[in-house]
This record gives structure tokens, C-alpha cells and sequence, in this order.
């Protein structure tokens, strides 16, 4: 009898660098975080989704990290640490969600069911914002400050590399899509070079599709004889 042998499960690395960038982290620092790069089948079933409980935080005004990547039908928590009231909403076709207004030291979920980019605010401070990326595949990552990415556990077969970045335009991001063809188990990928060309950022609503308030009130909420 022939033993069945396991079919390998690979890595593939790889790096992004920003280009043309108004970001001060971006052109001084050299911070290239917040790229979200995915495998798809590109011929053949489609892999399973393996769904995840993700976190994004809210600390100092900040949701921590700024960009998520996860399979369809994961569930995303969103803790409170911070000494005042957030809501956090989503008022785009990603998916449309609002969480209410709620205190520190609790959190509130959601469950993102479709593949797409939700667009994540603060109905309080519009200063807020992060990105949540939902994709029908497994094989996902999101860069980290140097630029870097890996992704492991990637069965043998043909993938389109997508990318998401959220200061690029859409023209730029197809461009930079490529086929992928996973037949060794460490696979190196050339840098990937993203320009912010033509980007024009647009100031978001609040979850009422009005503007923002001039003066920001924030609720804060100690125990007693506590402060920050």
C-alpha cells in the first residue's frame, strides 16, 4: 500500500514600501504598517474559511491596531480602555453596523459576514478611524512598520495577490495585483511598491450623516476618588 504522503503547507514573505506619501510616519519614519495582502484561489475549490475572534481596541483616542485583516464570519471585539465613552460604527457598505455608545472597561462585537472593507469611526471623536478588511480566504496578513509580511499554512495551487491599502486608489491597487503559484513550501515574493498618488482623502459623517461637533465633549467615567 502507498502511504499518502501530506501535502505541504508553505510561507509565503514578502514587503511593501509607500511611495509619493503625505504621511509624516510614512516619508520620515518609514512606517509602511497597515497593508493588507490576501491569497485567492485563483482555479480549483476555494479553500475553507477559518474564522477568527479578532480584537481592535480603543486606547488614547486611537483604535489599536488600525488595520485588520480577517476570513469572512469572523467576530472582531471592540474594548473600551479608554476613560470615556466611544461608539463605534460603520456607516459604509462593508457592512453597515452601529454599537451604541458605551463606557470603559467593557467592549462590544461584531460579526462580519461578507467579504469587503469596512470603514471604522467613532461617533465621538472623528479623529477615529481604522480599517477592517474581510476576505473570502484564509490566507491573509497585514504589513508591519518595516513593510514586511508572511503568510503560512498556504495549500499548493494558483492565487491572485490582492492588496488593500487605504491611502491608495483603486487604479493603483489593481495594477498591483499578481498571480501567485504555490508549489514549494517558502515562497518569496518581489517588494511590492505602492504609491499614494492621487489619493484625496474626504472627511467622513458622523454615524447621522452630519458633521461633527467644533467642541468634542467627552463623558469621562472614573471610579470614585479616581482620576486619569
Amino acid at each position: 500500500m502507498v502511504p499518502i504522503l501530506p501535502a505541504f503547507a508553505a510561507t509565503i514573505t514578502g514587503s511593501v514600501r509607500i511611495t509619493d506619501s503625505s504621511d509624516t510616519h510614512v516619508r520620515n519614519d518609514k512606517d509602511y504598517s497597515g497593508v493588507a495582502i490576501w491569497l485567492q484561489r485563483a482555479n480549483g475549490p476555494a479553500p475553507p474559511l477559518r474564522p477568527i475572534a479578532a480584537q481592535m481596541a480603543q486606547r488614547k483616542k486611537q483604535f489599536v491596531p488600525r488595520v485588520l485583516a480577517v476570513p469572512a464570519g469572523s467576530t472582531v471585539a471592540f474594548p473600551n480602555f479608554d476613560p470615556i465613552f466611544h461608539n463605534v460604527f460603520s456607516s459604509y457598505s462593508g457592512q453597515v453596523f452601529d454599537v451604541g455608545l458605551y463606557p470603559p472597561r467593557t467592549d462590544q462585537k461584531v460579526r462580519f459576514h461578507r467579504p469587503g472593507v469596512v470603514f471604522v469611526f467613532c461617533n465621538i471623536h472623528p479623529t477615529m478611524s481604522a480599517v477592517i478588511v474581510v476576505v473570502d480566504t484564509p490566507y491573509m496578513a497585514v504589513s508591519g512598520s518595516d513593510g514586511s509580511f508572511f503568510i503560512e499554512g498556504v495549500e499548493a495551487g494558483d492565487y491572485r495577490l490582492r492588496i488593500f491599502y487605504e491611502r491608495a486608489t483603486q487604479q493603483v491597487l489593481q495594477s498591483l495585483e499578481r498571480n501567485v503559484s504555490v508549489n514549494s513550501e517558502t515562497i518569496s515574493l518581489p517588494p511590492i511598491e505602492i504609491s499614494e498618488s492621487g489619493y484625496m482623502q474626504a472627511p467622513h459623517k458622523n454615524k447621522y450623516g452630519k458633521d461633527y461637533p467644533a467642541v468634542i465633549e467627552d463623558r469621562p467615567m472614573y471610579p470614585a476618588g479616581r482620576k486619569p
